[in-house]
């Protein structure tokens, strides 16, 4: 059985950050419906291309939706209001990813849904947060990314600002609604009551600036960009050339660098008076650069790596072809196939990033829009 297998969540989502939340939770087993409105044909990311599954589909739409219901229910008008209030009866929680101030236009906030069920949760997923002054301003990732910090810290020295390649707000603050989510449905199995529960791409974004937040904040220092994504405190840790390619490699203590310079034969590098120890490291750090790329470019990344991998870590550089290429990826089942109708051979597909008892949950396809209308009350 999976573990959140009896939990049900109806999920008032579109687009990316909420239905990558609540896909980790199908992942788990729990029984998640979306509720689609009919009128503007369902979650807008059915519509997203370049690539169409036929009418009210798309890859990208399967990419956040596996293993999901859905519904068409209008909540505006009395017979959708009816309808959802009777799901909400027999649900854990209501998730939705929608601007700050429409939980309380759509009666979807705890307040609005307690006289239906005492120990519902809602969880509020949002750009800036509900009872704020932007609550009503619409958000989405790259705004974060921009007004955060992430964009300065971004990219070489002295280039333009850079956002992230991929849209990684959207998926943290999916994963810290499923997390909230849970953790307050737990409560309220416990005590009968139940909750909201907010997250934002706005909170989320700032509190992944981590460690260099508590710099500034206690030392006033700034972290700036370093070439080659650089490690601002420990060297080596960074991109070096090999003669083919980069290699990212992160000596991260004193071990992992002495063992780099016995796996390449340069041990001498352990007795040079500038990298004896780490803060001598970090003072040359370019003239450590320049030794170990004379080393790494005298050969390719795929030697490097039978050299160094498992001994220090290392990483080669891949585009995405090649990192979905890569036997490692499907040693581990992280590439599923999955059959859909309007795709004879199946598609291929991303695996849950979960495990129980050492098994990937299954993946199942998004459903089609409505598709399960007969199925619930």
């Amino acid at each position: 059985m999976e573990p959140l297998s009896g939990v049900r969540v109806l999920a008032v989502e579109h687009y990316g950050a909420g239905p990558y939340g609540t896909q980790l939770l199908a992942d788990l087993g729990a029984d998640v419906i979306k509720v689609e409105n009919p009128a503007g044909g369902g979650d807008i990311s059915r519509s997203i291309g370049p690539y169409h599954l036929g009418d009210g589909d798309s890859l990208f739409y399967q990419t956040f939706n596996r293993g999901k219901r859905s519904i068409l229910l209008d909540l505006t008008a009395p017979d959708g209001r009816g309808r959802f209030e009777r799901l909400v009866a027999d649900a854990d929680a209501v998730a939705n990813n929608l601007r700050g101030d429409q939980p309380e236009k759509l009666r979807i906030r705890y307040e609005d849904l307690a006289p239906v069920n005492p120990s519902i949760v809602c969880a509020h997923l949002s750009a800036y947060g509900r009872r704020n002054s932007r609550e009503r301003w619409p958000g989405y990732d790259y705004l974060m990314q921009a007004e955060c910090g992430f964009l300065d810290v971004t990219g070489e020295p002295g280039a333009p600002p850079a956002r992230f390649g991929l849209s990684i707000v959207d998926y943290m603050t999916g994963a810290l609604l499923a997390c909230g989510l849970l953790a307050a449905v737990l409560r309220a199995r416990e005590t009968g009551e139940g909750c909201d529960v907010d997250t934002a791409l706005y909170d989320t974004a700032l509190h992944q600036l981590s460690y260099p937040a508590v710099w500034y904040l206690n030392e006033g220092h700034e972290t700036r960009r370093m070439s080659r994504s650089s490690h601002p405190s420990i060297v080596p840790s960074q991109l070096f050339r090999t003669s083919d390619g980069w290699l990212f490699l992160m000596c991260q203590t004193p071990r992992f660098w002495e063992a780099f310079c016995g796996a390449v034969g340069r041990e001498q590098l352990l007795e040079d008076p500038r990298f004896l120890d780490a803060p001598g490291r970090l003072a040359h750090r370019r003239a450590l650069q320049d030794e170990i790329d004379a080393i790494l470019r005298r050969d390719t990344t795929e030697h490097w790596l039978a050299v160094l991998a498992g001994a220090v870590p290392v990483a080669p550089v891949h585009d995405i072809a090649g990192a979905l290429s890569n036997p490692f990826a499907r040693e581990v089942g992280m590439l599923n196939a999955v059959e859909h109708p309007a795709a004879d051979a199946g598609l291929t597909m991303l695996s849950s990033p979960l495990r129980v008892n050492g098994r990937r949950g299954p993946n199942r396809r998004a459903p089609l829009l409505g598709e399960h209308d007969e199925e619930l009350p």
